[in-house]
């Protein structure tokens, strides 16, 4: 009889090697290789076979593309308006989607919310092998959900979980969460890059050959990515991440990746006692509830995907005693404050190099559009003078390094929406400026910096 040779796994990336090495070869990474056995895997069909379902191992042909029917993506409601916007419309039959957040964010609460709103129309099963079905249904009842078909099975071995899945025949699985899940053909632990793994090929193989979508909850690590291999977000067709900050109740589901749908959409919840509740209009949770103008306050016009929201950015200049000035970004990229108080110098003639800036986006949000340029440097410039902004006054807009405005893509959205809240003036590059009339906004059209900052004098 062989004898079984072990190998290593690199956590990282997954990449496997053959001996123990203090750095992954593939990722760069330091102390990451754990050892596994590897295990002699049978053919798809007779895993297949065994597991209930047809198997991969049927006869396969090219086809011409032009010969594909050219069929509409049939999309199912899940029930939350603000998930299937992030979908791209719905849920697809037989996708794959891995749903990631830190502890507690509220990931189980929302798919148990969405498999009980789809009992009618989408039969589901709702696995875990986190929690009992005691807490489950405790956590149901709370919640206040329609318990009636709502089914449940609490397992972690994929042998044993698919064969109770082809007899249930669901059109929704939730597996709460892969990192739990484990394969008797290997002998790593579960939650070991190997296990996780073969976990979700399996499931990813059993979604595709019976057309049932699975939602895989994803644990992250401290770096805020999930954990476990990074091919794992490769072999799924969406990654979201539910978002929120410490202590506030909204929360916030951002795609990442969507084969289906629009990537960097967003929807936006709120954490009640009754569980998850959407938020129709997350403009106003962003913005200030001060009927006051306050100095150090810009609203900008941001997009989100296919939804322009209206979200509040703050700055505070105070003299610094230290003689490196500190910049701190919230929701903003460090690095590009830094590059905007160097044109504000160079173009503007406002020099802060003494002074300590601090900029906030107000709800926990996070801008990763150029947009944001003009409104951070009209809020830093509120700060510095003291002296508030024209109220209502909204603003977008790139800046360059030359000092011009750039202009942004959907200006004629983001006017719509600043006209929708009431407000009465937006400044905005000189491209985007629009021959229709918005209610009673006036648009402000710049071209550089200065004419930026002397509009708001």
């Amino acid at each position: 009889m062989s004898k079984s040779r072990s190998a290593y796994a690199c956590s990282g990336c997954g990449a496997v090697s053959n001996k123990w090495q203090g750095q992954c070869p593939d990722c760069g990474a330091w102390n990451t290789l754990t050892e596994f056995v590897p295990s002699v895997s049978a053919p798809a069909g007779a895993r297949g076979a065994r597991m209930g379902y047809a198997g991969a191992g049927g006869a396969v042909a090219v086809t011409r593309l032009a010969q594909v029917q050219d069929d509409a993506t049939q999309r199912q409601g899940t029930g939350l308006v603000e998930l299937d916007r992030v979908l791209g419309g719905g849920l697809v039959e037989g996708s794959v989607v891995l749903i990631g957040g830190d502890p507690g964010i509220g990931k189980s609460t929302l798919l148990l919310q969405a498999v009980a709103a789809m009992q009618a129309c989408l039969p589901g099963v709702y696995v875990t092998g986190e929690e009992s079905l005691g807490q489950v249904r405790a956590r149901a009842g709370r919640l206040g959900l329609e318990l009636g078909e709502l089914r449940c099975l609490t397992a972690t071995c994929v042998e044993q979980i698919l064969p109770q899945l082809v007899a249930e025949r669901p059109r929704l699985v939730v597996i709460d969460s892969i990192q739990t899940m484990y394969s008797e053909q290997l002998t790593a632990a579960p939650g070991s890059v190997s296990q996780v793994r073969e976990s979700a090929a399996r499931l990813v193989r059993f979604a595709k050959e019976t057309g049932t979508s699975v939602f895989l909850v994803g644990h992250v690590t401290k770096e805020g990515g999930i954990a476990g291999p990074r091919v794992l977000e490769h072999m799924v067709d969406a990654v979201l991440y539910f978002e929120g900050e410490s202590g506030s109740r909204f929360r916030v589901l951002r795609a990442f990746k969507n084969r289906f749908g629009a990537v960097n959409e967003l929807g936006v919840f709120a954490m009640t006692e009754a569980g998850l509740r959407e938020v129709p209009n997350p403009s106003a949770i962003f913005l200030s509830g001060s009927r006051e103008p306050q100095p150090g306050s810009a609203v900008m016009v941001t997009r989100e995907g296919t939804r322009p929201l209206l979200v509040e950015v703050q700055a505070l200049v105070d003299h610094s005693p230290l003689a490196n000035p500190r910049r701190v970004a919230l929701g903003l990229e460090q690095n590009r404050l830094a590059m905007l108080l160097a044109v504000m110098h160079r173009h503007g003639g406002i020099a802060v190099y003494d002074q300590d800036v601090f900029v906030n986006v107000v709800g926990g949000i996070r801008i990763q559009e150029t947009a944001a340029d003009l409104p951070v440097l009209l809020a830093i410039l509120s700060s510095l003078r003291n002296q508030p902004l024209s109220t209502p006054t909204v603003a977008f807009g790139e800046v360059g390094l030359s000092g011009e405005i750039r202009p942004v893509p959907n200006g004629e959205e983001r006017l719509r929406e600043a006209a929708t809240h009431g407000f009465k003036r937006a400044i905005v590059p000189y491209a985007n400026r629009s021959k229709k009339q918005y209610g009673e906004l006036e648009v402000v059209a710049v071209e550089y910096l200065r004419d930026a900052l002397e509009a708001v004098v």
